[in-house]
């Protein structure tokens, strides 16, 4: 069996993921030439996003090593964007399990009413399965990094649960639970930063009109500008000579331009998927309240969520710059910033100004923990087989949340009895939350 399963894998997330989502999609009732349609274009996606990584990592990767060497800067660890963390987790034995784990815990979890959130938010399976890879690179076990996940699992259904009611109504999303990982960890840091600017004088009476500031970025807030200009300056920085600094700048850009319509494709790809789930529940589970697991990207066309994730691109490039002991340039993840902060502003009731400052705190954490992490990052891309090129060592902004170091922390320090006593202190919240909380 496991040499099957060996074989199934090293056929390339290209192949066997699309065979998955086909698999997946019919038992949830899809019609075959749907399923098969929806699995082709994930694996599409799956094969333009990993031309787009060697195009990142074998350019910009390259001028920003030859720009450290010529200057002495720190800034040596490539920025490789969470953008491949689908593929990459996919491409593993680990996340096969993830897909087949969290449909079937979950339901069972939903059944005994542990949680309100049954997920069919099938992309976003990708960030349990990298937790558990992380756990993997530390710890060199198999066994231990299947625990992590689960654990990663009840921590996604928790978090979702004690915050659908907030989000739903800050949103206008009845029904709906956000349960990407990485955007709830950022609501939980906007908590006590929020309950500290309440009680900062002056600070907790200032607010701004977040489209009106929007209306003024102009050409100098679309990430395509940004990405050439980062390359061209990079290019200048490196040495290079003026056509080179211009294919740099150029070919940058088409990253920031390509990599989210690859992403997008994963996106087309699974939606048919997850409407089928949802209908799937619909019909089984009629009368009970269940909340529909989505992507945070629903939130992301608010006008605050979307002003500060464009200012926050200039403030994380100038502050991995005079941070001292940060070597992380921002890149990769600068047009996937919004997926890290959104569901902090419904924290912060939509104050921009609060939203800036806030995000600019938690950024200053995930510069400096994306540093800490980048040889575990590297080691995920090892395992996973995929070649980090001229980059060397690599890591992404958005690896630097608490999740991702509370792990790599309990793999490094404590091990397998830290995973049981995390797993039951979750468990306990989901019961707490669902059980107890819900009827008293």
């Amino acid at each position: 069996m496991l040499q099957g399963l060996e074989w199934f894998i090293g056929l390339g997330s290209t192949v066997f993921l699309p065979i998955i989502l086909i698999v997946i999609g019919l038992i949830f009732g899809v019609k075959l030439s749907k399923a098969f349609m929806a699995g082709i274009t994930v694996g599409i996606g799956s094969i333009g996003l990993n031309l787009v990584i060697d195009l990142l990592t074998n350019s910009l990767g390259l001028a920003v090593q030859k720009m450290g060497e010529r200057f002495g800067l720190s800034l040596t660890i490539m920025d490789i964007g969470c953008g491949p963390g689908g593929p990459l987790a996919f491409s593993t034995s680990l996340g096969l399990i993830c897909i087949v784990v969290s449909i079937l815990l979950n339901l069972m979890f939903v059944l005994l009413r542990f949680t309100k959130t049954f997920n069919i938010d099938i992309w976003n399976f990708w960030f349990p399965t990298f937790l558990g890879l992380i756990t993997q690179a530390i710890t060199g076990s198999y066994i231990i990094s299947i625990a992590a996940l689960i654990v990663a699992l009840m921590l996604q259904w928790l978090l979702a649960d004690i915050f659908q009611e907030k989000l739903s109504e800050f949103f206008g999303y009845p029904g709906i639970a956000i349960t990407h990982m990485m955007a709830l960890s950022g609501a939980v840091v906007a908590i006590p930063l929020n309950w500290i600017f309440d009680h900062i004088p002056g600070l907790n009476k200032m607010d701004a009109d977040a489209e009106g500031i929007k209306k003024k970025f102009g050409i100098f807030g679309d990430t395509v500008f940004l990405g050439f200009v980062i390359g061209f300056v990079v290019g200048i920085l490196a040495g290079y000579n003026f056509g080179e600094i211009a294919t740099l700048g150029v070919q940058t850009a088409a990253v920031m331009k390509i990599m989210p319509k690859m992403i997008a494709m994963f996106m087309e790809g699974l939606l048919p998927i997850s409407e089928a789930a949802k209908k799937f529940t619909n019909k089984r589970l009629s009368g009970r309240t269940i909340n529909i697991g989505m992507d945070a990207a629903l939130t992301v066309g608010h006008p605050t969520v979307m002003a500060t994730s464009l200012l926050i691109v200039p403030i994380s490039l100038l502050l991995a710059i005079v941070l001292p002991g940060n070597k992380v340039l921002p890149f990769g993840d600068l047009a996937l910033y919004t997926f890290a902060i959104c569901l902090m502003i419904p924290i912060f009731k939509g104050n921009l100004i609060r939203s800036v400052l806030g995000c600019t705190i938690y950024m200053i954490a995930m510069l400096y923990l994306s540093t800490w992490l980048a040889p575990f990052v590297t080691e995920v891309f090892h395992i996973a087989n995929y070649d980090v090129g001229a980059a060397g060592i690599v890591s992404f902004v958005t690896a630097g949340i608490w999740p991702v170091a509370l792990f790599a922390i309990i793999a490094n320090k404590i091990g397998i009895l830290g995973f049981i006593i995390l797993g039951a202190l979750v468990f306990g919240g989901l019961v707490y939350k669902n059980r107890v909380r819900s009827d008293s």
